[in-house]
């Protein structure tokens, strides 16, 4: 697997979806258990939570759908990582629906997430979902 350098402003960014899950934090509510934080390649920052209910969206889903709102486009995406205070180093990892999401609106994002052993890495989004499915330049899919 392909691993990029954890750099500190990559730590900010975990820091930062841990502040979006604090702020969604209500007492007996556990609809909001994942924070996200998604970095374009400006440095401006989109954040999301998990909406969990019977068509629950993941935090992932959520942060890219308020930068898509702010009119930014997925080529612009740069790096996203997500949080739960009971995963690996604290981080999750995005699901697989997310990263099929994550690879057709921005093949070349990073993600940070945890290794098999507990170490957090960055790695490319084309690295946790080979063989993807694609858009051909048409808008169709292709695999």
């Amino acid at each position: 697997m392909r691993r990029y350098e954890v750099t500190k402003e990559d730590n900010r960014l975990i820091e930062e979806a841990y502040s979006a899950l604090e702020k969604a934090k209500e007492p007996g509510n556990f609809y909001h258990t994942v924070g996200c934080c998604l970095k374009l390649s400006d440095g401006s920052l989109y954040h999301g939570v998990n909406c969990d209910c019977i068509h629950g969206s993941c935090a992932e889903f959520v942060a890219v759908g308020n930068a898509i709102s702010d009119g930014r486009r997925g080529s612009e995406f740069d790096t996203i990582v997500s949080v739960h205070p009971d995963g690996a180093a604290g981080l999750f990892a995005p699901c697989g629906n997310c990263r099929q999401m994550l690879m057709e609106y921005s093949p070349q994002i990073k993600v940070i997430l945890a290794d098999e052993n507990g170490e957090i890495i960055k790695t490319d989004i084309g690295e946790l979902l080979p063989l993807a499915w694609t858009r051909l330049k048409t808008g169709d899919l292709m695999h």
